[in-house]
């Protein structure tokens, strides 16, 4: 299932947006309006020759055409997500240009790198979030969710049906395994041991700890989700346990092809942490709301 059919499924009046075509080209006048904007963009070099380091910075950027939609629609609310290096890709510039353009926009700017694993997902997933609120809406005092104890690991995620799996599992002479006990549970990921020379998608962890972080690409045996020691064997992680560790319940239908279904939650966020930040985000309204009457 390709990112079209996705929306159909599940955002069908987003996909009559989309399919007038490239965002890039898309009118931003035609675009309904609405309170939140949510967007995600590559961290691709921002012009470093501005001297306002704002707004014009960012042409050329698909970060450019987000602008051009607030500066037009002018959301509530503009929620944006990125890796963690995106915090300080070109030595801070790129967050920089970000975060200057939404204030020239009108918008006060928040961020901050948030970590799945801290907030009941085993996973270690570290992402920027940067959360802007319109200027009018007065907020000053937003702050972003309080970690929680990790209650779960690998293990608990795992489907029971080994039919299901029994297609993933890897038996190869060149599986070499460290001396330790895999008895011991972890807030971390444990690497128990490799296949080949351990490169990316070469290592085999345990399921007592987190999972390392989903990737939409990489090569190796176990690529996208890491190997794991499940009942004495190596497996990698099937797709309907990559959208537990992502957040999604099971009733979330999966793309029937396996590699497109590893993409996009190697693509996705993590639902649980976009919850919370989205309570908290509802919290701060609310309270300046009081605080007004």
């Amino acid at each position: 299932m390709n990112g079209t059919r996705l929306f159909k499924r599940y955002m069908p009046k987003i996909l009559e947006i989309l399919q007038r075509g490239d965002i890039t080209k898309v009118d931003e006048k035609t675009i309904p309006e609405h309170d939140i904007l949510c967007a995600g963009f590559p961290c691709q070099a921002f012009s470093i020759s501005g001297k306002q380091r704002g707004f014009e910075d960012s042409r050329g950027t698909l970060f450019f055409d987000v602008a051009r939609i607030v500066k037009e629609k002018k959301p509530k609310i503009v929620f944006m997500e990125n890796v963690k290096n995106f915090a300080t890709h070109d030595k801070g510039h790129t967050l920089e240009v970000v975060k200057r353009t939404m204030e020239e926009l009108g918008y006060t700017f928040y961020q901050k790198v948030l970590n799945a694993v801290d907030y009941g997902i085993p996973q270690r997933r570290e992402r920027i979030y940067m959360v802007c609120f319109r200027n009018d809406l007065s907020i000053k005092n937003f702050t972003y969710p309080k970690p929680i104890p990790l209650s779960h690991h690998v293990e608990d995620f795992l489907l029971n049906d080994e039919k299901l799996v029994e297609s993933l599992y890897i038996n190869r002479p060149d599986t070499y395994f460290q001396s330790i006990s895999d008895d011991k549970y972890s807030n971390q990921s444990i690497r128990l041991g490799i296949v080949n020379k351990g490169g990316q998608g070469e290592r085999i962890y345990s399921t007592k700890g987190i999972a390392i972080t989903l990737s939409a690409y990489g090569g190796g045996v176990f690529s996208k989700t890491g190997g794991y020691l499940v009942h004495g064997k190596t497996r990698k992680l099937h797709p309907r346990e990559c959208a537990r560790i992502m957040g999604y319940p099971d009733t979330y239908k999966i793309c029937k092809s396996a590699n497109q279904a590893y993409q996009q939650f190697g693509n996705s966020v993590v639902i649980d942490v976009l919850q919370f930040v989205a309570i908290e985000i509802g919290k701060v309204l609310k309270l300046t709301a009081q605080q007004d009457q």
